[in-house]
């Protein structure tokens, strides 16, 4: 144990102590501290060890935890500590040479064996700590999901969510406990289960049901996002976002945000996009937020209320830039200045259209005219009735 890092993680499951790895085993008798949750430290009867109990906030533990460098330290968390659980909190707090993780079964892994379920084709999600809308994106018929919840109360929440949503037959498994003594099952379909739950809980869902699926494609319906009409209209929001090309662990400013359509389908395109969006309008900014808060992407968003460029200055480096509104001069010369990114800029007025088409002549890049026309009566009959064409120009800088 001596080569050992003072630091160990240990991934503890409900069957306590006993269900431990040997290493695990040996890392708690060795220990001079552990520390943990009140129910995790109750399951380790034996030893001298001192206990010190994980304070509320989680954050608040850490100075505590780093108080104790140079002691033999044992952190229990629940199962693989880094599986939405507190192992990676801790990891970025010290230096990969301090700290051993020594993780358990998951209760994703123990839920999908129980089920029977491929678990490289189901849904994982870690809704302990989280609203209910990040299930947004995964309800589609056929679907199954596992979901970490907050507590007993939390299951109810989760049932109202899926009828609210559309999914109300959906087949949902609640399993209590996983992988110890008292482990409990209930099924039934999302609108008739009942029952009293206790904490620890996840759920196991079959998604089924006629509610509204979010297409992968871009382009999602304009009535996917409430606005009062200033946004990027599906066919022109399709090939803009293909021309901004998200990719994972990338951030947008997305310049004029209007409804946040486009930040909102970024931070859809990937679970680790991140936008900012930038939006003069008060009730337009509250609208973003509202827009994102329905499709579970929040908290990967910052709104701005301000007027580019002025508002620019400390935002997080940005991947790619979209220009929606308030295009200017300025704005296009704060934004091209900056090296090595991807800038989109939609234009539907004369000035816009020149502006950008001086910002083609001067630093290259693809100029595109998106014009698109839908049917509208004609006398008796019907014709071709023009939108505003759209000027899009777009560069990598």
């Amino acid at each position: 144990m001596s080569k050992l890092p003072w630091l160990t993680i240990i991934g503890i499951g409900e069957d306590g102590v006993e269900g431990l790895s040997a290493s695990s085993q040996a890392a708690l008798t060795a220990a001079e501290i552990i520390m943990g949750p009140p129910r995790h430290l109750s399951m380790v009867t034996d030893g001298s060890a001192r206990r010190i109990t994980w304070p509320v906030p989680f954050s608040a533990g850490l100075p505590i935890l780093q108080d104790l460098r140079g002691q033999r330290v044992v952190v229990l968390a629940s199962g693989d500590p880094f599986w939405f659980g507190a192992g990676s909190v801790i990891a970025r707090a010290f230096d990969a040479q301090e700290w051993l993780a020594l993780p358990g079964p998951s209760c994703f892994s123990l839920a999908a064996a129980r089920m029977g379920w491929p678990l490289e084709q189901t849904a994982c999600l870690g809704l302990h700590a989280a609203p209910m809308a990040r299930l947004k994106r995964h309800l589609a018929p056929g679907t199954r999901m596992i979901a970490t919840l907050r507590d007993g109360d939390a299951v109810a929440e989760l049932l109202e969510y899926l009828a609210a949503q559309g999914f109300e037959d959906s087949l949902v498994t609640i399993w209590e406990r996983l992988g110890g003594p008292l482990e409990r099952r209930v099924q039934g379909r999302a609108n008739a289960l009942e029952g009293d739950f206790a904490h620890p809980v996840c759920a196991a869902v079959e998604v089924s049901g006629i509610g509204t699926v979010l297409s992968v494609a871009t382009g999602l319906p304009d009535n996917t996002f409430d606005s009062d009409g200033q946004m990027t209209k599906r066919p022109a929001r399709a090939i803009t976002l293909s021309s901004l090309g998200p990719l994972p662990g990338q951030h947008l400013w997305d310049i004029g945000g209007g409804s946040g359509s486009i930040s909102l389908e970024w931070l859809l395109a990937h679970p680790t996009t991140r936008a900012s969006a930038i939006e003069p309008r008060p009730d337009r900014a509250d609208r973003i937020i509202r827009n994102a808060e329905v499709l579970g992407v929040e908290d990967r968003i910052k709104v701005i209320e301000g007027i580019a460029p002025d508002c620019l200055q400390g935002l997080a480096a940005p991947d790619a830039i979209f220009v929606g509104g308030g295009m200017s001069g300025a704005l296009m010369e704060a934004v091209t200045a900056i090296a090595g990114i991807r800038v989109v800029a939609n234009a539907v007025t004369l000035e816009g259209e020149m502006l950008l088409s001086q910002w083609h002549d001067r630093l290259g890049g693809d100029l595109l005219r998106i014009a698109l026309s839908s049917p509208v009566p004609l006398g008796s009959k019907r014709g071709w009735g023009a939108a505003y064409p759209v000027v899009q120009w777009s560069i990598v800088t």
